[in-house]
């Protein structure tokens, strides 16, 4: 009997070593599993735009092979226009160490930049029209620290030969953006310097520090222009639909730089597809989550391949599309 309890005892401390063996085994499986990683997305204000940015990027993600719920996490928040927001924003995402910052649009990647000094943070920026006048990079091609992105960047001259296209009487050009917003201020200084060589003759300016403001500005316009171009400015195309109205009212021929806007009242624009930049966006983020460095992945920028026009806005608004420009467009609006 006592012979048999020794070989239990010895039996139950076999089994022991040959468990302690195994677990040890068993976490570095652990180990070998795939990464999660958890991304964070801080958006300006909600628009069409920007909202097609990032559903883009979280697209091509999954093309890419991170897909939601497996190998990556979203953390996605706006600033809805405040720009304390997007800086609390920015710092929560540095506190909880995010793998990396998708920043949609110029004032939040500017305040997740500065949130992310001091940390190996990746930021990938999108919709985002002079990063370098914006102080997020050093250079395009090279863009140093832990930054880069894609750019919405428009062939502005392209989209102001559209208003002369459809309104060739245009000599004042009329146009309403925040100053406030580095990618505005870049557009409007590009858009007078073409004016002159376009046969537009003054560039008449409304300014606005919130959406709240956009009507006024826009009906400050009325009776000193002939047409009015707004360009991608996150404040004013938040309220378009304020523009639209002032213009509406008074028979004003409305342009604007974002493709989304010619949906929501605007005669229409050549313009880049904010899906595709997102993508874009997306593509630069798995290099960057594969290993590589985002000071040596170079600033893109998205091509205008679209020329979205919108027949029954123009109607509204006093005019009538040209048949040679309606036979160019990628997309025509119907409503």
């Amino acid at each position: 009997m006592k012979k048999k309890r020794l070989w239990v005892l010895l039996g139950s401390i076999g089994l022991i070593l040959t468990l302690a063996s195994v677990f040890p085994l068993l976490s570095g499986c652990q180990s070998s599993q795939p990464q999660m990683y958890k991304i964070g997305i801080t958006q300006i204000v909600t628009h069409p735009a920007l909202d097609a940015n990032r559903q883009g990027f979280i697209d091509q993600m999954t093309e890419e092979g991170f897909v939601e719920g497996v190998d990556v996490t979203y953390d996605s928040d706006t600033a809805e226009g405040d720009m304390s927001i997007a800086a609390s924003i920015a710092q929560k995402f540095v506190s909880e160490k995010v793998d990396l910052i998708l920043a949609i649009a110029t004032p939040t990647a500017q305040a997740s930049v500065e949130a992310a000094k001091g940390t190996d943070i990746p930021i990938v920026f999108g919709s985002v029209t002079d990063p370098v006048a914006a102080g997020l990079v050093d250079g395009w091609d090279n863009p140093g620290g832990n930054v880069t992105g894609i750019s919405d960047w428009a062939d502005i001259a392209t989209q102001i030969q559209l208003v002369l296209d459809i309104c060739p009487e245009c000599k004042n050009l009329g146009t309403v953006y925040n100053a406030g917003e580095v990618n505005s201020k870049v557009q409007i200084d590009e858009l007078k310097a073409i004016a002159p060589g376009l046969g537009i003759e003054s560039i008449v300016e409304a300014t606005v520090a919130a959406s709240a403001d956009v009507l006024a500005a826009a009906q400050s316009l009325v009776g000193r222009v002939d047409a009015i171009w707004i360009p991608t400015d996150n404040t004013v195309v938040s309220g378009f639909e304020a523009v639209v109205k002032a213009c509406e009212d008074n028979q004003i021929p409305l342009f604007a730089a974002d493709t989304a806007t010619v949906e929501r009242g605007a005669i229409g624009t050549p313009g880049i597809d904010y899906y595709v930049l997102g993508q874009e966006c997306g593509k630069i983020a798995a290099r960057i989550l594969r290993g590589e460095n985002p000071a040596d992945i170079p600033v893109k920028k998205v091509p205008m391949t679209d020329l979205y026009l919108n027949p029954a806005a123009a109607e509204r608004l006093g005019v009538t599309i040209p048949q040679s420009v309606l036979d160019g467009a990628t997309e025509i609006v119907t409503e």
